[in-house]
């Protein structure tokens, strides 16, 4: 697998910590780097419809039924995503 350097800036408790972190792993700091970008890159790849907050808002919902749909999230789009901020901004309250 050919590499390619990279040069990061990271706060000083961020590196400190990750070092360490690494160090107990018995890895490099790259070798940390590159399996958490691994990690990030695949759940991005896996991330389904459910996990966007229009959707996540409406989990609840059985499977099959009308908010379910695309074609529900066609029509209430913007109502969905209103609903959708309002759970957000509660959540982060």
């Amino acid at each position: 697998m050919a590499m390619h350097r990279t040069t990061i800036l990271l706060p000083e408790d961020l590196r400190a910590s990750a070092e360490a972190h690494a160090r107990r792993l018995g890895i490099s700091l790259g070798e940390l780097i590159r399996r958490q970008l691994k990690v990030v890159a695949r759940s991005s790849k896996a991330k389904k419809r459910r996990d966007d907050p229009v959707f996540r808002h409406h989990t609840g919902a059985p499977f099959g039924s009308v908010k379910d749909t695309a074609a529900d999230v066609a029509l209430n789009h913007d109502k969905y995503i209103a609903e959708a901020l309002e759970a957000e901004v509660r959540r982060w309250r």
